[in-house]
């Protein structure tokens, strides 16, 4: 395959792809997390489609990783992907004298922060 696209000229499909996928035939979708940095969480940034994956791992590099710091990526079958129906909904409405169960709740996180940044123009 040639392409003006430089990215697509380094990706090997005949390597990646399995035996009965073609890389113009339909191809497995596959979620996309980005990790920042080393003890951060990970975050959905979107989605690629590949046959394999390591060839979404390629693809979602090319995709979500060129432009700021990543330290990992992970990439999940959109299939495998489990969720609530939507008429379950109810199940996440608290009671409204439980407030103190939402860690919005408590700002210790700003002051932690804040305390940090103090430190940082002291050094």
């Amino acid at each position: 395959m040639s392409s003006l696209d430089p990215r697509v000229n380094r990706l090997d499909f005949k390597k990646l792809a399995d035996g009965n996928t073609h890389t113009n035939s339909h191809l497995i979708t596959w979620e996309v997390f980005h990790q920042e940095k080393r003890g951060k969480q990970v975050v959905h940034v979107g989605i690629v489609h590949a046959s394999t994956p390591e060839m979404a791992l390629i693809l979602a590099k090319e995709q979500y990783a060129r432009r700021g710091k990543t330290t990992n990526l992970w990439v999940a079958k959109t299939s495998d992907v489990y969720t609530f129906n939507t008429e379950d909904e109810d199940i996440f409405e608290t009671t409204p004298e439980k407030t103190f169960r939402d860690p919005a709740f408590y700002k210790v996180r700003d002051r932690i922060e804040k305390f940090q940044n103090k430190n940082k123009v002291a050094l």
